[in-house]
């Protein structure tokens, strides 16, 4: 192999590793405390404050991040969400999806991707994605796709990150179905 092609694929294999890495820094683990906040969000195109805490008084949090809006596996994500809303809110949850999309882009992407059925919340300063170690260490202002479910108590009850958006529903769908078959 020549010193060009040896280059190449040395810089290749590290560029692939930093892309394919997930959290630049730890996520959270259940049983850890959840970070509150309170941040723009948009439901249906719907423009409001949504508050961590606020959320806790009615039952758990499904706290969903995602890369960016309009991209291929973050509507399909969303989609996948949307799909399921009636599920979740049978287990008595509410979804927030979060990114460091500006709330105008999220106002679209909440009508079309998420059909109308769970908000979207903008964290263009990336704070909230910081506390939950959910930046991607390929792009430290951008979310990786991360999901936790947080209990009534500001608790991290389950975690779930993969790059793929297909198991984020099912896994905290059934995180959250454990949950409240427990407190019963």
């Amino acid at each position: 192999m020549n010193a060009t092609r040896a280059v190449f694929l040395r810089n290749a294999l590290l560029a692939c590793a930093v892309i394919f890495s997930g959290p630049a820094a730890a996520q959270l683990k259940p049983g850890q405390a959840a970070p509150g906040f309170t941040l723009e969000a948009t439901l249906a195109g719907e423009a409001f404050p949504f508050s961590l805490d606020d959320a806790l008084k009615k039952g758990p949090v499904v706290l969903y991040f995602y890369p960016a809006a309009f991209t291929k596996g973050c509507t399909i994500e969303a989609h996948n969400f949307a799909e399921a809303m009636s599920d979740y809110q049978q287990a008595g949850a509410t979804v927030l999806g979060i990114s460091a999309d500006d709330l105008e882009k999220l106002k679209e992407f909440s009508v079309s991707a998420c059909r109308g059925k769970f908000a979207v919340a903008s964290d263009v300063d990336a704070k909230v994605i910081k506390a939950y170690g959910a930046q991607s260490a390929f792009m430290p202002d951008k979310a990786s796709r991360i999901s936790y479910v947080i209990t009534p108590d500001h608790k991290v009850y389950y975690s779930y990150q993969s790059g793929s958006p297909d198991e984020h529903v099912p896994r905290t769908l059934a995180a959250v179905r454990q949950w409240a078959a427990a407190k019963q």
